[in-house]
């Protein structure tokens, strides 16, 4: 089996995140949206809450593929370059996001500006690159297992035992554990604009994220290997299943939480992830089963510009406003769902409307990738 091949089930679990992300992301009403295409409120999981540890996992895969050619010179300064200017990229389009949230008349109002949120989904996905690249170039793969493991334990006792300093006392919950406090002290007003006490993408819940780049990177190690289809799905399966089971077993005491990303979350999150790919690995790359997989393949081979692109589309729909024939003000948004499937059942129209918007894209990027366009950075 060739390399090309086993990309094809990568790049198609890509598409399938990805399009989820947009389809989480956008209802019609953030007042009628199902229960599994929310966050949980702090801990536990939904479906919801293992898409942005998917698309880190997948970046982790990708930097094996991507890297694996040139492993052998290590990190040269060229590598570093575009490892660094990639990365850049990336934080700056979530920078652009957040920006472009901001209204007409204060765009460029310093005041304004002084309360930008920085951190980001973007802003994460670029860190969690640029150290897994790094370390993928320096280290063998027993080495970034143990950078993993150290991550997660180390972690886990910061989080645990280490003292707040506002409260003096360790704590997991929203407003005073350790993360929230690091992030006031360094982004001060700079933060999500629904918490205020600290941010789903701060500081410190990076460094866990990073163990979950490790492990898609140890994984895409896996894919390369000479061995047998049965043996690797095999592999990934059992080492999911484990991964899956140590993370619900740590979670008695490090409870599984997307906003704080704990160490429980990370093993939970990387478990299914691993076996997800197992079951797309053996559908299309050993069994041959390609058909229906080709919408996630155009979703997958341009990932970070739908993503920025439907992020834009939907910022640009609420921000423009106009007067209704009955005198009330509305966004383009608003109409477009009142008018277009205000005749549904509430919950069940939110979500159509925030799948059309998935479709919509869906023809755009079929076009592009028929046209041979992808974007990367």
């Amino acid at each position: 089996m060739n390399l090309t091949n086993r990309i094809y089930s990568i790049d198609v679990f890509r598409g399938i995140t990805v399009a989820a992300m947009i389809l989480v992301n956008n209802p019609g009403s953030w007042e009628h949206v199902y229960p599994p295409l929310l966050h949980a409120h702090w801990n536990g999981c939904t479906p919801t809450d293992l898409i942005f540890p998917f698309f880190l996992f997948i970046v982790g895969v990708s930097i094996h593929i991507a890297y694996e050619p040139r492993r052998d010179q290590g990190l040269t300064k060229e590598a570093l370059r575009k490892i660094l200017k990639r990365a850049l990229i990336i934080f700056l389009l979530g920078i652009a996001l957040t920006w472009y949230t901001i209204p007409v008349s204060n765009m460029f109002n310093a005041e304004r500006l002084a309360s930008m949120r920085i951190p980001g989904v973007l802003q994460r996905i670029s860190l969690v690159f640029l150290v897994s690249a790094i370390l993928y170039l320096t280290t063998n793969w027993l080495q970034q297992i143990r950078i993993a493991i150290a991550i997660l334990l180390g972690y886990y006792v910061i989080m645990n035992f280490v003292p707040v300093p506002d409260t003096g006392h360790a704590s997991l919950e929203p407003s005073d554990n350790l993360g929230a406090w690091l992030d006031r002290l360094i982004f001060g007003r700079h933060l999500w604009a629904s918490s205020k006490t600290g941010d789903p993408e701060g500081v410190l819940s990076t460094l866990p994220a990073v163990a979950t780049g490790i492990l898609g990177m140890l994984t895409g190690k896996l894919f390369t290997t000479k061995a047998e289809a049965h043996q690797k799905l095999v592999w990934l399966f059992f080492t999911g299943a484990m991964l899956i089971f140590a993370g619900l077993a740590w979670g008695l005491a490090f409870p599984i939480n997307k906003a704080l990303w704990t160490s429980s979350y990370v093993l939970y999150a990387a478990g299914i992830a691993m076996q997800m790919l197992a079951v797309l690995h053996w559908l299309i790359d050993v069994q041959g089963f390609r058909s229906w997989s080709q919408p996630f393949v155009y979703y997958g081979t341009n990932a970070i510009f739908v993503f920025v692109a439907s992020g834009f589309l939907a910022k640009t729909m609420g921000r423009i406003r106009f007067t209704t024939g009955e005198g009330r003000e509305q966004s383009v948004w608003g109409w477009l769902f009142e008018n277009g499937y205000g005749w549904m059942e509430p919950t069940f129209a939110s979500f159509a409307f925030a799948l059309t918007l998935v479709l919509v894209f869906l023809v755009i990027l079929r076009a592009m990738y028929n046209r041979k366009i992808f974007i990367k950075v």
